[in-house]
């Protein structure tokens, strides 16, 4: 919860706007046609949602509008309003904006105010005149951000990235210029809230606490504030409401800082590791005994580290180690205007129900609201936040070198609060890339291209105002010059190879100290692609298919991954049913080997969590929000006790992973079957393994000697935890008929849909978007042995008929698939 009470008065100046084209440099024709149009603007928002809203431009997630629609990117924009003072007078009147997208000069009835170059920070302007009460006309006139990159490669010269666009040459959110899983869609707009603050003697300009927890809590708190006179002040700080620590501003003073013991508070925990604790904390500003302005926000007090012990990644809390089972975020929309709490709180409550206890901020993306913080805090779900920066060189020169401090300087300060907040990181794989990527052979590869940002400036800055938190000087990053920054022996690693070039059986081929990143893909949900693509017939090469897959040789890529296992596709509904089967084959490899390389291997941040449109990628929830079955999975690989065989020193093991704080004590059945369910071999045994690790169990000779490859497997169980092996590929596997059965019950608010399968059946799955576009399901796929039942619940706003359950690829299975 954040809550800035004042007698600081306020004055939203969000709503209704004026939006026309700029009057400065050449027009393209869609932009010539709306010269002296005015359009009904919302404030915040962007220039795309104000077109859209108006009727006057297209979908640019359907099909290939997002070209068609690219005009709008290079054209300068201009919103204007009315604005006046209502209030009581104060003796300093200010106008703050908390973001503008991107490059704006601001003026009021003609007098300029001033001129922004970064859209990761706010901007606050004296504009006291306002206060005899005429209306003024507020302007911000919007220069192209193609404009402006132009501008600083004159200046400083070009520099490589690993996309066309020049996201690197201005500070914007750099995936709105395109990324492998993102559209080119270059925003415009005052993005975030704008308002009028009146107020006298003094106000609070920023409180930075640092809340830890060591045998009790202990806060560092800083306070700055700005004077319109030079009188006494003091700052009391308050916790849960009780009086903890009193500063002396004498008269001129601006800053203040102190050092308070909190006393006995019960410690801020991640997910699984304990309460989430947090307290309301508050500074208020007096003069004698009056309210001058008041600060509040909602903490907790925790202590960080992460063990780099022998080239290890192991993040601890409260002196804890902690196995993180994480996903990268990126933007939620790519018009981030749009983004509410509530949507927020859905998108974390999601992550969080999946299993995760790590979310991180990617790169490419923005700094999130204040909300997305405080959720991440109430939720416990750790957050590690990459400054922005991105698969690029850098220029680390004026005009953007100030920019990069001012930028960083306020989100610390900003984010500081957050007791979910548990790292800050350099970069996202600029210090990789460089060298394999041949960047220093490029047009401008020879410059700057951003090292002293990840190695001096950004950790002189968290040192300064934030130590309580590490700091990675990227991701990935190996510690230093001496080794590769991508090595998998030190420290973290992303993993891409596999997915670029190799079968994901590979992944088991290391165990890096720490995967920061790793992923495979698959398309959206069946009724997300058909509303973004009306190609007929629809196929995985379609020109519409292909829009929408930004990745390179994406559809390629997916294919090789598709051969060794299932052969190819017999249609298209086939090839969506397997590749997202293979996505979840692949994430499910990786992260049950890793996770057993427990703490050798410190932890998974699966790459992503969600997409900002309709396309082909690597999530787990698509464009539109419908979970992918790689966020059923999830719930599986991240849940705290889990069961899996793996192959290990040429022989099969079954990895019992305990992610509990206490001891799991029971006895292990492993058995090898055949597809009707017949016992070829069984062994039982004891285990009791210790909370927080990972016990190897081989499996003994005579259960891992196949008799048939083609007919049998192995299956484990651990109380209610199963792992399955299959010797044969599924193509190569002998199915047998199931002989499945379905039985579909109208429930209150949808249907319950019982599967019984008397035989072996994999990967049976129901698709609830094919049965109502608003329709969900609590599960993804789904194996059953024989004798096996599960029950599917759809869930949807509207009754649903039961018959759309038989209608084609609506429950589905493996072996069907194959058969077809």
């Amino acid at each position: 919860m954040r809550e800035d009470v004042r007698m600081v008065q306020v004055e939203d100046l969000g709503g209704t706007w004026e939006l026309r084209v700029g009057s400065h440099g050449p027009l393209l024709p869609r932009a010539r046609a709306l010269v002296g149009v005015t359009v009904p603007a919302r404030v915040p928002g962007c220039v795309h949602t104000d077109l859209m809203n108006d009727g006057r431009l297209e979908d640019p997630f359907r099909d290939d509008n997002e070209t068609a629609v690219a005009w709008v990117g290079r054209t300068d924009w201009r919103y204007s309003r009315e604005v006046t003072w209502n209030g009581p007078a104060p003796e300093r009147l200010d106008l703050v904006f908390e973001g503008l997208d991107t490059v704006a000069a601001i003026d009021l009835d003609g007098v300029a105010l001033g001129a922004t170059r970064n859209m990761h920070r706010g901007y606050r302007y004296e504009v006291t005149a306002l206060l005899d009460g005429v209306p003024r006309q507020l302007t911000v006139s919007l220069t192209s951000a193609y404009t402006e990159t132009a501008r600083v490669r004159e200046l400083l010269g070009p520099r490589p990235n690993a996309y066309p666009e020049p996201f690197n040459l201005i500070r914007k959110m750099a995936c709105g210029f395109g990324w492998d899983w993102g559209p080119t869609l270059v925003t415009a707009g005052i993005w975030r809230p704008v308002r009028l603050e009146g107020w006298s003697t003094a106000r609070l300009a920023a409180v930075r606490p640092l809340a830890t927890y060591e045998d009790g809590g202990r806060l560092d708190v800083a306070v700055d504030v700005r004077r319109t006179r030079d009188r006494d002040l003091r700052a009391r700080v308050l916790l849960d409401g009780r009086e903890i620590a009193e500063l002396d501003l004498p008269g001129g003073a601006t800053v203040a800082h102190a050092v308070v013991d909190a006393g006995e508070v019960t410690p801020w925990n991640p997910r699984g590791y304990g309460e989430p604790a947090l307290y309301d904390l508050s500074v208020e500003l007096l003069d004698g005994d009056r309210l001058l302005d008041r600060w509040r926000r909602r903490t907790g007090f925790r202590t960080v580290e992460i063990d780099l012990a022998g080239g290890g990644f192991v993040v601890h809390v409260n002196h804890e180690p902690v196995l993180v089972k994480g996903v990268n975020w990126i933007p939620d929309d790519i018009f981030p205007a749009r983004m509410s709490r509530k949507r927020y709180e859905r998108r974390l409550r999601e992550a969080a129900d999946a299993g995760v206890n790590l979310i991180r901020v990617w790169g490419g993306g923005i700094y999130e609201d204040g909300a997305f913080y405080e959720i991440c805090d109430e939720l416990g779900l750790m957050v590690w936040q990459d400054f922005l920066f991105a698969c690029a060189c850098y220029p680390e020169e004026e005009p953007l070198y100030s920019e990069v401090v001012a930028e960083a300087r306020e989100n610390v300060l900003r984010l500081a609060p957050h007791p979910s907040l548990v790292t800050w990181c350099g970069n996202n794989e600029n210090l990789w890339l460089r060298e394999p990527s041949g960047w220093p052979g490029q047009p401008g590869g020879e410059l700057s291209w951003g090292e002293r940002y990840y190695l001096e400036t950004l950790p002189a800055i968290v040192a300064e105002l934030d130590p309580s938190r590490p700091y990675q000087a990227g991701s990935p990053w190996s510690g230093s010059w001496e080794q590769p920054p991508n090595d998998p022996d030190h420290q973290t690693h992303h993993s891409w190879e596999v997915w670029n070039r190799r079968d994901y059986r590979h992944y088991r081929d290391s165990a890096p100290r720490f995967v920061a990143e790793f992923g495979w893909q698959a398309p959206p949900a069946w009724t997300t692609l058909r509303d973004a693509v009306s190609d007929e017939p629809l196929l995985p090469d379609s020109p519409g298919v292909l829009h929408h897959q930004k990745a390179e040789d994406g559809n390629g890529k997916l294919a090789r991954g598709l051969a060794p296992h299932f052969g190819e596709p017999a249609s298209t509904e086939a090839w969506h049913y397997l590749t997202q089967l293979n996505q979840v084959r692949a994430v499910r490899t990786g992260v049950e080997h890793w996770r057993s390389h427990w703490p050798h291997t410190g932890g998974t941040i699966l790459w992503q969590l969600n997409d900002l449109w309709p396309v082909t990628s690597w999530a787990a929830i698509d464009g539109a929000g419908r979970h992918k079955p790689l966020y059923f999975a999830l719930r599986e690989l991240y849940a705290e006790r889990a069961l899996t065989i793996q192959p290990r020193d040429g022989v099969l093991v079954v990895a019992v992973l305990n992610d509990h704080p206490a001891a799991w004590t029971a006895t292990l059945l492993i058995e090898r079957q055949d597809a009707g369910g017949a016992v070829c071999a069984t062994a039982t045994e004891r285990v009791s393994v210790p909370g927080r690790s990972v016990a190897l169990v081989p499996v003994p000779a005579a259960v891992a000697d196949f008799g048939d490859p083609a007919a049998e497997l192995l299956v484990a169980r651990l109380d209610e935890a199963r792992a399955l092996w299959f010797a044969a590929r599924d193509r190569d596997f002998s199915y047998g008929d199931p002989a499945l059965t379905v039985d579909v019950e109208p429930v209150l608010g949808g249907l319950d849909v019982h599967v019984h399968a008397a035989a072996l059946v994999r990967d049976v799955l129901l698709q609830p978007d094919r049965v109502h576009p608003e329709a969900v399901v609590d599960r993804g796929f789904v194996t059953l042995l024989a004798g096996e039942s599960a029950v599917f619940h759809v869930r949807a706003p509207v009754e649903l008929d039961a018959g759309l359950i038989e209608a084609p690829w609506v429950l589905t299975d493996l072996s069907s698939v194959l058969r077809r």
